[in-house]
Order: structure tokens, then C-alpha cells, then sequence
């Protein structure tokens, strides 16, 4: 028998998540059964994507989901040995007994000398996301110029930096100071502070005054519907991401930009990372070579403590993070 600790949603969130919406309890697991593993959580993810898929996906009282990198500890299956690693979307767990459904073992390639938190980070999810945005939505081109919002996150962090091993000139915005000296050190062609501008409007005409042939968006609502009059006629637009919509508690409005979209006969399109879970395996590889050739680079906000996932995930949510955000167990 083991203990294992997690974090159950109690209410849904109304607004900004609080520390009261959650509540720690004790699990006591059963021993892994045949074709079963159990697994002791290493590094867990908060995301913004837990904000809205809570309320789709979870009843109160359920424990909130999330991915992790976990450490095998027991293992009934011949496919998983003792002492290796995994990600799996197990929750908010401290120890999880499962079968190997939705289970992946960490790239048998990985360097010691690596970081195993970045395989939910840079060489993970938020890193294949950017990936195929850029290559399978937008289908950049070297030489073209891309918008990308949310720029020092886990996710548009990566964007930019595979646009300019692309070729690509790369304007990125952020909330803070301390954000758009990140992308600065990135090598992002433009920056500046989304918060702080007079006008998004002149700063995305300054930065890029003949305008954008693609853009990839993370936050939605405003920023938004300013930046589609700043596209090039046949632009292209990956949106994967609305942190500007996650907490409101009255869905937002218009304006409706039909026309702009139609006389500039932009390409908009949605995705979601799994659509390409077959490409994965190589995907990963070329994410990790960049990084070990220096043209990656990764930074993380990593929580030290299970017991602080809560004031972790509300303070990613209130952009607190720059680059990935983690909780080491």
C-alpha cells in the first residue's frame, strides 16, 4: 500500500481560480496489478488549457487534471522498467497505480545532462505545439514576418525562436519588462510590452509597418481583433491559445471582422497538438537538437512543492511565469 496525495477541484472556477476552489486529501492505492505501474510524480505541468478543459472535462470533487513526468517505481509491466520515466496525464497526484494506456516513456535518447522537466515543457507538449503551428498551420517561410502574442510563455517562447532557425523576422509581445528582455536575449526581431504601449495598434504597425504574413495566437479578445487589420493580404493565422478569455466570467463580444477577413482573405485555423501524435517521436528529436546546438533555448518557473500546485497554476494564470511553468515534486 502506498500514500499518495492530490488535489481535488471542490468548486468550479468562477473567475480567477482561488486556493479555496481546491483541497489536498490522502489517497491510499491499492499494489499494481497485472499490466499495471506505479508511478511517483517528479515535475508536474500547469497550463493554461487546465483553466477551460476543467469545466468541459471535471465534476467537483474529481482530482484536476494535468500531465507529469513520473518516475516508474513499481512496475507488472514488461513495456515499463523500474527507474524509468514517463509522462502521463495522471492529475494532480503525488503517486499514481495505472495500466500503460496514455502512457509515454520519456525518449530513450535523452541526455543525462538534460532536465526531465523539459519533456513537459520545450521537448514536450508546449514545444510540439509550437512545431507544428509553424509548420503544419502556418507553413512559414523563410524571409516572411510573424506576430506572435503570449511570446514568453512555454509556448510562444518556442514559436519565435523556430521562426528565426526558420528565417523568419519575428515581432513578439509580452506583459512585462522583465518579459521582453527575455525575448530580446531570444533574438526576437521587435518586442514590447503589450501593457504599457499607448497603442497596440501603432505598435504592431511599428514594428512591422508593411505587416504580418502570419501570425500565432495565444490570447484572443482584443489583441485579437487588432491584429487581423495588421495582416498581409493571403495571411495565415494558427490559434491555439485565448488566455485573454480563460477567467471571464461573461463571455466576450465581437467586434465581428467578416470583412476584414474576406477582403484580406486570411487562412484562420484552430488546432490542438494531438491532431499530429503520429509525428511525435521525430518532432521531439528535432526539438531536442536544437537545443543541444544552442539555437533552443529554455527557460522555466518551476514551484518547489506538491503542496503549492494551486498558487502555481493561479500564478501562471495571472502571468506570473516566464517560459515553462512547473511544480517539482
Amino acid at each position: 500500500m502506498v500514500q499518495s496525495k492530490a488535489w481535488t477541484l471542490t468548486k468550479h472556477f468562477d473567475g480567477l481560480p482561488k486556493e479555496s476552489d481546491f483541497e489536498l486529501k490522502l489517497e491510499t492505492l491499492a499494489e499494481p496489478k497485472d499490466g499495471e505501474v506505479l508511478l511517483e510524480a517528479v515535475f508536474l505541468s500547469v497550463d493554461p488549457y487546465m483553466r477551460p478543459f476543467s469545466r468541459v472535462h471535471m465534476k467537483e470533487g474529481d482530482i484536476m487534471i494535468g500531465s507529469q513526468v513520473a518516475k516508474v517505481i513499481q512496475s507488472n509491466n514488461p513495456a515499463f522498467a523500474v527507474g524509468s520515466h514517463v509522462v502521463g496525464h495522471c492529475g494532480w497526484r503525488t503517486h499514481t497505480v495505472c495500466d500503460a494506456t496514455g502512457l509515454v516513456p520519456v525518449m530513450e535518447e535523452w541526455p543525462e545532462d538534460v532536465s526531465l522537466s523539459l519533456a513537459l515543457g520545450a521537448i514536450g507538449m508546449p514545444g510540439l505545439t509550437a512545431l507544428y503551428g509553424i509548420e503544419e498551420i502556418l507553413e512559414l517561410k523563410a524571409g516572411e514576418t510573424l506576430l506572435v502574442n503570449a511570446a514568453a510563455g512555454a509556448v510562444g517562447s518556442v514559436v519565435g525562436q523556430i521562426a528565426k532557425i526558420k528565417g523568419c523576422r519575428v515581432v513578439g509581445s509580452a506583459g512585462s519588462d522583465a518579459k521582453v528582455a527575455f525575448l530580446r536575449e531570444l533574438g526576437f526581431d521587435r518586442t514590447f510590452n503589450y501593457k504599457t504601449v499607448g497603442s497596440l495598434e501603432d505598435a504592431l504597425r511599428t514594428a512591422a509597418p508593411e505587416g504580418y504574413d502570419c501570425y500565432f495566437e495565444n490570447v484572443g479578445g482584443p489583441y485579437y481583433s487588432t491584429a487581423l487589420e495588421q495582416m498581409k493580404n493571403f495571411g495565415r493565422i494558427a490559434m491555439c491559445g485565448g488566455v485573454s478569455l480563460y477567467n471571464d466570467t461573461t463571455p466576450q463580444t465581437g467586434p465581428y471582422q467578416h470583412l476584414t477577413m474576406i477582403v484580406k482573405q486570411l487562412k484562420v485555423e484552430g488546432f490542438m497538438v494531438t491532431r499530429w501524435e503520429h509525428k511525435h517521436p521525430e518532432a521531439l528529436k528535432r526539438l531536442m537538437g536544437w537545443m543541444r546546438e544552442g539555437r533552443l533555448r529554455c527557460r522555466e518557473h518551476i514551484t518547489e512543492g506538491f503542496d503549492n500546485m494551486p498558487s502555481a497554476f493561479i500564478g501562471m494564470l495571472q502571468g506570473e511565469n516566464i517560459g515553462k511553468a512547473l511544480v517539482q515534486v
